[in-house]
């Protein structure tokens, strides 16, 4: 059996042109979920594998392809994710700036990019970057049939399911990939060995009151959403692999990992790598009680001393579930509050009761979680008076953190669908997409331009996190250093060519 390497997955390097100043020394460094997941996967086929974290190890896409090519792969897959879902757009520019560089350095390794923004636009992303192949589903099962196509020597990509490819002029599309079902048997957890393990870092409020932000790991309990909130693309990877098995349109996909594959996996990462920070990055962590439960109960059956937090819905934490998060280790939930208006949120199908909101954020501050609060400007019903009110309502609930972020259309949302049927202007570039970049443009609503959106987010942060009540809060539950470091980070203004 031939010993040549199979496969090296890529995490594209772009802290700084996503986040800034802000990318040195605040913005967490995530370790790469997806390409972890898919290294499991192909691993359990046979294959091997490696993985360069170029935005880790603050690679440059020549460094990069100087270290495929010292390796020669049968492939070469660069995975376009992000913190979160919505991240996977502004992770392109340095994911197309690797193929390129792949494709001068090391002509004869094909390349292949997979993720949310590209299954969102398959057909666009391959007429428009250097990549050899794209992936038009959630990955792992086009990845592993394309190693395996490409061990033949007459490889025929037409059975690789998933895949968009070149022929001549042409552009080809097979047929999609089914999703992943078993995923505790087919992708029992992330190939943790393959990464650089010390090189992660929390986000800095999830260690508000210690600050030491490593070691730190991210994991999926589940994949999916099923809810349906106009500006979110999570499903995005998943579309064509539901529909291939059935699902109606209408109808988003919901896969879990047992509790006993999560609770051994985050055993393990204490034992071996000392973890105790741990970001569950599912879309939607608090919403099945029995899942939630179980994993809540393996953790404290093992004893294991963890800073857990993850993604609630005010109308998903129902009696009985704060306390068993809370004894769990679990130390932040954040919330999806959005707006503040009820006509701003329906219109972009995220509706609750005010009431039911402020109930459920008491019960989570009596049970000694902190609240991590997400908020959007510029949502398409918003006007002026609509965003004050959402940021008068921010210092209202004086959460112990807040996220402030602009509606941005995002590829594989159906806010992204509306726009280009609006005719509403889009970023030039998909660096454009981040929250925090120079050319960040978000979305225009119907009385106000992307400028006065821009404009008022970063007023509202700057507001929030210099609030004197807010600064006695940090203090009283956090101490004097964590106030002083919110001080230093309020002392970062971003640039803004568009505001």
């Amino acid at each position: 059996m031939s010993t040549r390497l199979d496969l090296v997955l890529v995490n594209p390097g772009h802290r700084t042109s996503a986040y800034q100043a802000l990318g040195s020394t605040l913005a967490a460094i995530e370790p790469p979920v997806w390409a972890g997941l898919i290294a499991t996967y192909v691993r359990r086929r046979g294959f091997s594998v490696r993985i360069i974290d170029a935005n880790a190890e603050d690679l440059t896409p020549a460094r990069v392809a100087d270290a495929v090519d010292d390796l020669r792969p049968r492939l070469a897959a660069c995975v376009v994710y992000g913190h979160n879902p919505s991240a996977s757009t502004q992770v392109m520019p340095a994911a197309g700036a690797i193929c390129t560089a792949l494709r001068e350095r090391a002509p004869s390794v094909p390349s292949l990019l997979v993720g949310g923004h590209v299954a969102a636009l398959p057909e666009r992303t391959l007429r428009e970057e250097d990549a050899t192949f794209v992936c038009g589903g959630e990955g792992p099962v086009t990845v592993a049939e394309l190693l395996e196509a490409l061990r033949s020597s007459a490889p025929d990509f037409a059975r690789v399911r998933g895949l968009w490819y070149r022929d001549g002029d042409h552009v080809v599309a097979s047929p999609a990939a089914p999703l992943v079902r078993d995923v505790d048997a087919e992708m029992p957890g992330v190939a943790w060995d393959l990464l650089p393990m010390p090189r992660y870092r929390a986000h800095n409020w999830h260690t508000f009151g210690d600050l030491a932000r490593q070691p730190y790991v991210a994991l999926y309990t589940t994949l999916g959403c099923p809810y349906h909130c106009s500006f979110c693309c999570i499903q995005a990877p998943f579309k064509t692999g539901e529909a291939l098995g059935g699902l109606p349109p209408g109808v988003n996909s919901y896969r879990f990992w047992s509790p006993a594959t999560i609770v051994g996996e985050l055993e393990r990462l204490a034992r071996e790598h000392g973890v105790r920070n741990v970001k569950i990055a599912d879309e939607m962590f608090v919403l099945n009680a029995r899942h939630v439960g179980g994993i809540c109960d393996g953790i404290v059956e093992r004893g294991l001393d963890l800073n857990i937090w993850a993604y609630a819905r005010v109308d998903t934490v129902k009696d009985g579930v704060v306390d068993r998060l809370a004894g769990a280790g679990f130390r932040w939930l954040a919330f999806g509050i959005e707006a503040a208006s009820e006509r701003v949120r329906a219109d972009v199908d995220k509706p609750f009761a005010p009431e039911l909101m402020f109930r459920t954020l008491e019960r989570v501050r009596a049970a000694g979680i902190n609240v991590g609060a997400n908020y959007i400007f510029g949502l398409p019903e918003d006007d002026a008076e609509s965003m004050q009110a959402t940021l008068d309502l921010a210092r209202e609930i004086n959460a112990e953190y807040a996220n402030f972020y602009c509606a941005m259309a995002y590829p594989g949302s159906a806010l992204y669908r509306l726009a280009l049927e609006k005719g509403w202007p889009l970023p030039a570039r998909w660096s454009g997409y981040s929250q925090h970049s120079v050319d960040s443009l978000p979305l225009p609503t119907r009385s106000l331009s992307a400028a006065e959106v821009l404009r008022f987010r970063d007023h509202a942060f700057q507001v929030y996190f210099t609030d004197p009540r807010y600064l006695a809060m940090v203090e009283r539950r956090f101490g004097p250093a964590t106030v002083g470091h919110v001080r230093e980070m309020t002392a970062h203004r971003l640039v803004r060519q568009h505001a």
